[in-house]
Protein backbone atom coordinates (compact mmCIF):
# COMPACT_ATOMS: atom_id res chain seq x y z
CA UNK A 1 0.00 0.00 0.00
CA UNK A 2 1.61 3.39 -1.43
CA UNK A 3 -0.20 6.64 -1.32
CA UNK A 4 1.81 10.13 -2.10
CA UNK A 5 -0.16 13.09 -1.02
CA UNK A 6 1.35 16.09 -2.83
CA UNK A 7 1.98 19.36 -2.02
CA UNK A 8 0.16 19.67 0.52
CA UNK A 9 0.60 22.38 3.61
CA UNK A 10 2.44 20.37 6.27
CA UNK A 11 2.75 20.78 10.15
CA UNK A 12 4.25 18.13 12.09
CA UNK A 13 2.93 20.19 14.17
CA UNK A 14 5.73 22.29 13.55
CA UNK A 15 5.11 24.47 10.32
CA UNK A 16 7.07 22.29 7.53
CA UNK A 17 5.37 24.60 4.55
CA UNK A 18 4.56 22.66 0.89
CA UNK A 19 5.60 19.27 0.85
CA UNK A 20 5.02 15.85 -0.38
CA UNK A 21 4.30 13.12 1.92
CA UNK A 22 4.94 9.29 0.95
CA UNK A 23 3.48 6.65 2.93
CA UNK A 24 4.42 3.03 2.75
CA UNK A 25 2.52 0.36 4.13
CA UNK A 26 2.24 1.71 7.69
CA UNK A 27 4.78 3.77 8.17
CA UNK A 28 5.41 7.89 6.52
CA UNK A 29 8.18 6.77 3.90
CA UNK A 30 9.88 10.60 3.26
CA UNK A 31 8.81 14.07 3.15
CA UNK A 32 10.12 16.79 0.77
CA UNK A 33 9.15 18.98 -1.53
CA UNK A 34 9.15 17.23 -4.57
CA UNK A 35 8.95 13.68 -4.61
CA UNK A 36 7.77 11.59 -7.80
CA UNK A 37 6.88 8.10 -7.88
CA UNK A 38 4.63 6.27 -10.31
CA UNK A 39 2.87 3.08 -11.13
CA UNK A 40 0.06 1.20 -10.82
CA UNK A 41 0.18 0.64 -7.23
CA UNK A 42 0.84 4.14 -6.11
CA UNK A 43 -2.60 6.31 -5.19
CA UNK A 44 -1.64 9.65 -5.64
CA UNK A 45 -3.59 12.25 -3.43
CA UNK A 46 -3.39 15.74 -4.25
CA UNK A 47 -3.30 18.46 -1.27
CA UNK A 48 -2.62 21.37 -2.37
CA UNK A 49 -5.77 22.93 -0.68
CA UNK A 50 -5.34 20.86 2.09
CA UNK A 51 -3.47 20.92 5.53
CA UNK A 52 -1.42 17.87 6.70
CA UNK A 53 -1.49 17.19 10.54
CA UNK A 54 -0.38 14.29 12.82
CA UNK A 55 -3.52 12.11 13.29
CA UNK A 56 -4.76 13.01 16.60
CA UNK A 57 -3.67 11.61 19.86
CA UNK A 58 -6.24 11.20 22.54
CA UNK A 59 -4.86 10.66 25.97
CA UNK A 60 -8.31 9.66 28.03
CA UNK A 61 -11.22 8.21 26.59
CA UNK A 62 -14.07 6.19 27.99
CA UNK A 63 -13.95 3.22 25.29
CA UNK A 64 -16.76 0.72 26.93
CA UNK A 65 -18.82 3.49 28.27
CA UNK A 66 -18.75 5.39 31.93
CA UNK A 67 -20.94 6.94 34.10
CA UNK A 68 -23.72 5.33 36.50
CA UNK A 69 -23.74 8.30 39.09
CA UNK A 70 -26.96 8.44 38.59
CA UNK A 71 -27.80 4.92 39.06
CA UNK A 72 -27.90 2.21 36.32
CA UNK A 73 -30.09 4.78 33.50
CA UNK A 74 -27.45 6.97 33.66
CA UNK A 75 -24.62 4.76 32.12
CA UNK A 76 -22.66 5.83 29.00
CA UNK A 77 -22.70 4.44 25.17
CA UNK A 78 -19.10 2.26 24.02
CA UNK A 79 -17.14 4.45 21.76
CA UNK A 80 -18.28 4.15 18.52
CA UNK A 81 -15.20 3.59 15.69
CA UNK A 82 -16.83 5.59 13.58
CA UNK A 83 -17.10 8.57 15.55
CA UNK A 84 -13.53 8.11 16.35
CA UNK A 85 -12.44 7.91 12.44
CA UNK A 86 -14.48 10.77 11.51
CA UNK A 87 -12.99 12.88 14.11
CA UNK A 88 -9.58 12.68 13.30
CA UNK A 89 -8.35 10.77 16.47
CA UNK A 90 -6.05 7.77 15.09
CA UNK A 91 -4.62 6.97 18.35
CA UNK A 92 -6.54 6.83 21.53
CA UNK A 93 -6.09 5.47 25.59
CA UNK A 94 -9.53 3.42 26.65
CA UNK A 95 -9.74 3.88 30.60
CA UNK A 96 -12.10 2.98 33.38
CA UNK A 97 -13.63 5.96 35.65
CA UNK A 98 -15.79 5.59 38.49
CA UNK A 99 -17.57 2.13 38.00
CA UNK A 100 -15.23 -0.82 38.39
CA UNK A 101 -17.68 -3.30 38.93
CA UNK A 102 -19.41 -3.04 36.12
CA UNK A 103 -17.10 -2.06 33.75
CA UNK A 104 -13.97 -4.35 33.83
CA UNK A 105 -10.29 -4.59 32.49
CA UNK A 106 -11.30 -7.45 30.39
CA UNK A 107 -14.07 -5.61 28.88
CA UNK A 108 -12.00 -2.64 28.11
CA UNK A 109 -9.36 -4.80 26.89
CA UNK A 110 -11.65 -6.50 24.74
CA UNK A 111 -13.02 -3.06 23.00
CA UNK A 112 -9.19 -1.71 23.02
CA UNK A 113 -8.85 -5.02 20.56
CA UNK A 114 -11.17 -4.19 18.56
CA UNK A 115 -10.80 -0.74 17.99
CA UNK A 116 -7.34 -1.70 16.50
CA UNK A 117 -8.35 -4.29 14.63
CA UNK A 118 -10.78 -1.72 12.72
CA UNK A 119 -7.63 0.46 12.47
CA UNK A 120 -6.92 3.02 15.20
CA UNK A 121 -4.19 2.60 17.35
CA UNK A 122 -5.98 1.81 21.23
CA UNK A 123 -4.33 1.11 23.83
CA UNK A 124 -5.52 1.01 28.10
CA UNK A 125 -4.36 1.62 31.15
CA UNK A 126 -5.02 -0.57 34.16
CA UNK A 127 -6.86 0.32 36.94
CA UNK A 128 -9.47 3.14 37.50
CA UNK A 129 -10.37 5.69 40.19
CA UNK A 130 -9.64 3.65 43.08
CA UNK A 131 -6.38 2.79 45.33
CA UNK A 132 -5.81 0.19 45.83
CA UNK A 133 -6.33 -0.36 42.04
CA UNK A 134 -7.43 -3.67 40.47
CA UNK A 135 -5.38 -5.14 38.20
CA UNK A 136 -6.02 -8.81 36.02
CA UNK A 137 -3.27 -9.62 37.29
CA UNK A 138 -1.84 -9.28 40.98
CA UNK A 139 0.13 -6.24 40.86
CA UNK A 140 0.35 -3.50 38.23
CA UNK A 141 3.63 -4.26 37.67
CA UNK A 142 2.87 -7.62 36.38
CA UNK A 143 -0.08 -5.71 34.00
CA UNK A 144 2.43 -3.59 32.50
CA UNK A 145 5.07 -6.20 31.46
CA UNK A 146 3.02 -8.63 30.46
CA UNK A 147 -0.17 -7.39 28.73
CA UNK A 148 0.34 -5.43 25.98
CA UNK A 149 -1.74 -2.92 25.02
CA UNK A 150 -1.50 -1.51 29.28
CA UNK A 151 0.35 1.17 28.91
CA UNK A 152 -0.10 2.76 32.61
CA UNK A 153 -2.97 3.02 35.29
CA UNK A 154 -5.53 5.57 36.04
CA UNK A 155 -7.28 7.51 35.97
CA UNK A 156 -6.69 7.39 39.61
CA UNK A 157 -9.23 10.03 41.40
CA UNK A 158 -7.85 12.79 43.78
CA UNK A 159 -9.47 16.10 45.08
CA UNK A 160 -12.92 14.27 44.42
CA UNK A 161 -15.75 13.46 46.26
CA UNK A 162 -15.90 10.02 44.45
CA UNK A 163 -12.56 8.74 44.79
CA UNK A 164 -11.33 6.62 47.34
CA UNK A 165 -9.75 9.74 49.02
CA UNK A 166 -6.03 7.95 48.37
CA UNK A 167 -3.57 8.82 51.06
CA UNK A 168 0.05 10.24 49.97
CA UNK A 169 2.29 6.93 50.72
CA UNK A 170 -0.97 5.55 48.52
CA UNK A 171 -0.57 7.35 45.38
CA UNK A 172 3.30 7.29 46.11
CA UNK A 173 3.55 3.24 46.08
CA UNK A 174 1.34 3.27 43.01
CA UNK A 175 3.23 5.61 41.05
CA UNK A 176 6.28 3.62 41.68
CA UNK A 177 4.78 0.71 40.87
CA UNK A 178 4.16 2.06 37.58
CA UNK A 179 7.05 3.84 36.88
CA UNK A 180 9.03 0.46 37.59
CA UNK A 181 6.55 -1.56 36.03
CA UNK A 182 6.88 0.90 32.78
CA UNK A 183 10.39 0.35 32.83
CA UNK A 184 10.84 -3.02 32.56
CA UNK A 185 8.49 -3.16 30.04
CA UNK A 186 9.59 -0.25 27.84
CA UNK A 187 6.60 1.84 27.91
CA UNK A 188 5.60 5.00 30.18
CA UNK A 189 4.67 3.53 32.93
CA UNK A 190 2.26 7.01 33.52
CA UNK A 191 -0.15 7.76 35.92
CA UNK A 192 -3.36 9.13 34.69
CA UNK A 193 -4.67 11.53 37.62
CA UNK A 194 -8.37 12.59 37.59
CA UNK A 195 -8.11 15.83 39.36
CA UNK A 196 -12.10 16.30 40.60
CA UNK A 197 -13.55 20.07 42.41
CA UNK A 198 -12.31 19.55 45.62
CA UNK A 199 -9.94 22.82 47.02
CA UNK A 200 -6.77 20.12 47.55
CA UNK A 201 -6.07 20.52 43.87
CA UNK A 202 -2.87 19.58 42.71
CA UNK A 203 -1.46 19.71 46.30
CA UNK A 204 -1.08 15.83 46.86
CA UNK A 205 1.01 15.30 43.67
CA UNK A 206 2.94 18.55 44.22
CA UNK A 207 3.71 16.95 47.84
CA UNK A 208 4.71 13.64 46.61
CA UNK A 209 7.13 15.17 43.83
CA UNK A 210 8.95 17.15 46.49
CA UNK A 211 8.74 14.09 49.07
CA UNK A 212 10.41 11.63 46.58
CA UNK A 213 12.81 11.05 43.48
CA UNK A 214 9.54 10.04 41.14
CA UNK A 215 10.07 12.93 38.56
CA UNK A 216 6.94 15.11 37.90
CA UNK A 217 6.50 14.06 34.67
CA UNK A 218 5.63 10.29 35.55
CA UNK A 219 2.09 12.25 36.54
CA UNK A 220 -0.86 13.28 33.80
CA UNK A 221 -3.36 14.97 35.49
CA UNK A 222 -6.58 15.83 33.50
CA UNK A 223 -9.79 17.84 33.63
CA UNK A 224 -7.68 20.97 35.26
CA UNK A 225 -9.31 23.44 33.17
CA UNK A 226 -12.68 22.12 35.59
CA UNK A 227 -12.21 25.86 37.45
CA UNK A 228 -10.74 28.65 37.23
CA UNK A 229 -8.87 27.95 40.96
CA UNK A 230 -7.83 24.83 39.48
CA UNK A 231 -6.51 26.10 36.05
CA UNK A 232 -4.79 28.82 37.87
CA UNK A 233 -3.12 26.63 40.40
CA UNK A 234 -1.70 24.06 37.39
CA UNK A 235 -0.37 26.41 35.16
CA UNK A 236 2.10 27.02 38.00
CA UNK A 237 2.33 23.42 38.26
CA UNK A 238 3.31 23.02 33.92
CA UNK A 239 6.06 26.10 34.79
CA UNK A 240 7.21 23.31 37.40
CA UNK A 241 7.75 20.81 34.48
CA UNK A 242 4.62 19.37 34.71
CA UNK A 243 2.11 18.10 32.43
CA UNK A 244 -1.35 19.50 32.63
CA UNK A 245 -3.75 17.99 30.52
CA UNK A 246 -7.32 20.09 29.50
CA UNK A 247 -10.76 18.05 29.05
CA UNK A 248 -12.22 19.14 25.96
CA UNK A 249 -15.32 17.74 26.41
CA UNK A 250 -18.02 20.12 28.36
CA UNK A 251 -21.35 21.13 28.43
CA UNK A 252 -23.11 25.24 29.06
CA UNK A 253 -24.05 24.33 32.17
CA UNK A 254 -20.55 23.31 33.51
CA UNK A 255 -19.04 26.28 31.63
CA UNK A 256 -21.45 28.62 33.17
CA UNK A 257 -20.44 27.06 36.53
CA UNK A 258 -17.13 27.96 36.33
CA UNK A 259 -15.26 25.38 33.81
CA UNK A 260 -12.83 26.94 31.50
CA UNK A 261 -13.28 26.40 27.78
CA UNK A 262 -10.30 24.37 26.52
CA UNK A 263 -9.52 26.83 23.47
CA UNK A 264 -9.26 30.11 26.49
CA UNK A 265 -7.60 27.97 28.25
CA UNK A 266 -4.48 27.29 26.00
CA UNK A 267 -4.63 30.61 24.86
CA UNK A 268 -4.51 31.76 28.81
CA UNK A 269 -2.08 29.91 29.41
CA UNK A 270 0.90 30.23 26.77
CA UNK A 271 0.12 33.80 27.57
CA UNK A 272 1.35 33.20 31.12
CA UNK A 273 4.33 31.82 29.89
CA UNK A 274 3.72 27.56 29.99
CA UNK A 275 5.94 26.03 27.42
CA UNK A 276 3.27 24.55 25.17
CA UNK A 277 5.18 21.20 25.43
CA UNK A 278 4.03 20.76 28.62
CA UNK A 279 0.10 21.21 27.73
CA UNK A 280 -2.43 18.30 26.31
CA UNK A 281 -6.21 18.25 24.98
CA UNK A 282 -7.80 15.21 25.58
CA UNK A 283 -11.77 14.47 25.16
CA UNK A 284 -13.02 12.03 27.68
CA UNK A 285 -15.02 11.05 25.09
CA UNK A 286 -18.18 8.69 26.43
CA UNK A 287 -17.42 9.57 30.08
CA UNK A 288 -20.40 11.25 32.00
CA UNK A 289 -20.05 14.70 32.66
CA UNK A 290 -22.24 14.42 35.85
CA UNK A 291 -23.68 17.19 37.65
CA UNK A 292 -24.25 17.74 41.13
CA UNK A 293 -26.11 20.83 43.66
CA UNK A 294 -24.38 22.40 45.99
CA UNK A 295 -25.74 19.70 48.56
CA UNK A 296 -23.50 16.86 46.56
CA UNK A 297 -26.63 15.34 44.99
CA UNK A 298 -26.66 14.11 41.67
CA UNK A 299 -28.71 16.37 39.12
CA UNK A 300 -27.91 15.70 35.70
CA UNK A 301 -25.59 14.51 33.13
CA UNK A 302 -23.94 14.94 29.55
CA UNK A 303 -21.41 12.63 27.51
CA UNK A 304 -18.79 13.43 26.53
CA UNK A 305 -17.69 13.82 22.59
CA UNK A 306 -15.00 12.70 20.43
CA UNK A 307 -15.43 15.40 18.03
CA UNK A 308 -14.45 17.76 20.84
CA UNK A 309 -10.87 16.97 20.62
CA UNK A 310 -10.68 18.78 16.78
CA UNK A 311 -13.29 20.82 18.18
CA UNK A 312 -11.41 23.07 20.67
CA UNK A 313 -8.18 23.08 18.34
CA UNK A 314 -10.25 24.85 15.72
CA UNK A 315 -11.37 27.67 18.32
CA UNK A 316 -8.11 28.18 19.51
CA UNK A 317 -7.01 29.19 16.20
CA UNK A 318 -9.59 30.68 14.56
CA UNK A 319 -11.34 32.27 17.71
CA UNK A 320 -8.29 32.59 20.10
CA UNK A 321 -5.23 33.15 17.19
CA UNK A 322 -3.53 30.46 18.73
CA UNK A 323 -0.63 29.34 16.45
CA UNK A 324 -2.20 26.22 14.63
CA UNK A 325 1.37 24.22 15.08
CA UNK A 326 0.88 25.27 19.02
CA UNK A 327 -2.41 24.02 19.02
CA UNK A 328 -1.87 21.27 16.79
CA UNK A 329 1.35 20.07 19.12
CA UNK A 330 -1.37 19.34 22.10
CA UNK A 331 -3.61 16.71 20.42
CA UNK A 332 -0.61 15.18 18.77
CA UNK A 333 3.20 15.41 19.62
CA UNK A 334 2.45 16.78 23.38
CA UNK A 335 0.27 13.58 24.24
CA UNK A 336 2.64 11.13 22.64
CA UNK A 337 5.62 12.39 24.37
CA UNK A 338 3.47 11.98 27.72
CA UNK A 339 2.30 8.77 27.53
CA UNK A 340 5.89 8.03 25.34
CA UNK A 341 4.42 6.40 22.18
CA UNK A 342 7.14 6.95 20.65
CA UNK A 343 6.22 6.09 17.01
CA UNK A 344 3.14 8.55 17.40
CA UNK A 345 2.06 12.02 17.42
CA UNK A 346 4.72 13.61 14.79
CA UNK A 347 5.56 13.27 10.67
CA UNK A 348 8.53 12.12 9.87
CA UNK A 349 10.12 9.59 7.95
CA UNK A 350 9.73 6.59 10.16
CA UNK A 351 7.13 7.58 12.35
CA UNK A 352 3.31 5.68 12.11
CA UNK A 353 1.78 6.35 9.12
CA UNK A 354 -1.60 8.09 11.13
CA UNK A 355 -2.31 11.90 9.11
CA UNK A 356 -4.69 14.04 8.56
CA UNK A 357 -5.67 16.08 5.88
CA UNK A 358 -7.82 19.04 7.33
CA UNK A 359 -9.03 22.04 4.87
CA UNK A 360 -9.23 26.01 5.82
CA UNK A 361 -11.97 25.57 8.02
CA UNK A 362 -9.69 22.85 10.49
CA UNK A 363 -12.66 20.26 9.27
CA UNK A 364 -11.28 17.01 8.60
CA UNK A 365 -10.94 16.08 4.64
CA UNK A 366 -8.92 12.62 4.75
CA UNK A 367 -7.69 10.17 8.17
CA UNK A 368 -4.86 7.33 7.25
CA UNK A 369 -4.09 5.39 10.08
CA UNK A 370 -1.21 2.83 10.10
CA UNK A 371 -1.26 4.04 6.41
CA UNK A 372 -4.70 2.55 5.60
CA UNK A 373 -7.21 5.34 4.35
CA UNK A 374 -10.16 5.90 7.05
CA UNK A 375 -12.06 8.82 5.93
CA UNK A 376 -12.11 10.60 2.51
CA UNK A 377 -13.71 13.75 1.58
CA UNK A 378 -15.60 13.55 4.53
CA UNK A 379 -16.56 10.42 4.67
CA UNK A 380 -16.19 7.13 5.75
CA UNK A 381 -13.72 5.41 3.27
CA UNK A 382 -14.31 1.33 4.91
CA UNK A 383 -17.36 -0.33 5.76
CA UNK A 384 -17.57 -1.12 9.23
CA UNK A 385 -18.15 -4.88 10.54
CA UNK A 386 -21.35 -3.64 12.24
CA UNK A 387 -23.56 -1.80 10.39
CA UNK A 388 -26.66 -0.47 10.50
Amino acid sequence: MITLIKNADVYAPDALGRNDILLAGERIARIAPQIELSGNDVTVVDGSMLIATPGLVDSLVHIIGGGGEGGFRTRTPELDFVDAALAGVTTLVGVLGTDAVTRTLTNLLAKASALTEEGLSCYCHTGSYQIPVKTLFDSVQEDLILIDKFIGVGEVAIADHRSSQPTLNELKKLAAEARVGGMLAGKGGIVSVHVGDAPEGLSLIEKLVAESDIPITQFLPTHINRNQRLFVTALDYARHGGYIDFTTSTTPELLAQGEVKCSRGLKEALDAGVPVSQITFSSDANASLPRFDAAGHFAGLGIGRIGSLLGEVRDAVLHEQVALADALSVVSRNPARALRLSQKGTLAAGMDADLLLLNSRLQVHSVWARGRLLVNKGELAVQPLLAD
